[in-house]
């Protein structure tokens, strides 16, 4: 509770040091109204005007550091696509975007053995450098998440061949587990 209210004291320390900043450089030298109003009186247009005066100067940023919705789309190379292939096209679509996965574990197991379970999943699909964020939604189904898209393709091959994974859908397409009773040869 104390480091809240240091957190919120400093806050407010920051917010009246700041109260003769203007959000728009004037020539005029006159102010805004909003900037007129006392700091108190601030609401969140008004600190979102002074945030965009604070950024106003400075440098952009990379490409990379961008969030992913800001971020330049990725330059597609088709030459290694396999345009026989629908999943190929889509693959190379998702490279530099993050893709969530479901998977869901067979059997009845409970909320510990699907954490057990995908935990170890997890591990292997790192040891062969696929990296995924790892969510539990039900006792049986899980999410992995992907930061780039191109992986889950991957790490879906891995997950059907697992003889604990019932299914595994990846944009609204699901895929069997070998050892799934909904499988057929044909989905390879």
């Amino acid at each position: 509770m104390t480091t809240m209210l240091v957190k919120y004291l400093v806050f407010c320390c920051f917010l009246l040091s700041m109260r003769s900043v203007m959000c728009k450089k004037s020539r005029d030298g006159s102010k805004p109204d909003w900037a007129k109003k006392d700091i108190r009186d601030y609401n969140d247009a008004d600190i979102e005007r002074l945030y965009d005066q604070w950024e106003e100067d400075e440098e952009l940023l990379e490409n990379d550091e961008l969030p992913e919705h800001l971020r330049e789309a990725p330059k597609l190379d088709m030459s290694s696509a396999d345009l026989s292939n629908p999943e190929s096209l889509l693959k190379i679509s998702k490279k530099g975007k993050t893709l969530m996965t479901f998977v869901t574990v067979r059997g009845d197991s409970s909320r510990e053995e699907t954490e057990r379970v995908t935990a170890l999943w997890q591990t292997s699909l790192q040891n062969s450098h696929i990296i995924a964020e790892r969510f539990i939604i039900a006792d049986n189904r899980a999410i992995f998440m992907f930061k780039d898209g191109t992986q889950a393709w991957d790490a879906k091959d891995f997950f059907i061949e697992q003889e604990l994974c019932e299914e595994v859908t990846i944009e609204n397409k699901p895929y069997y587990g070998k050892f799934s009773h909904k499988y057929t040869k044909q989905e390879l």
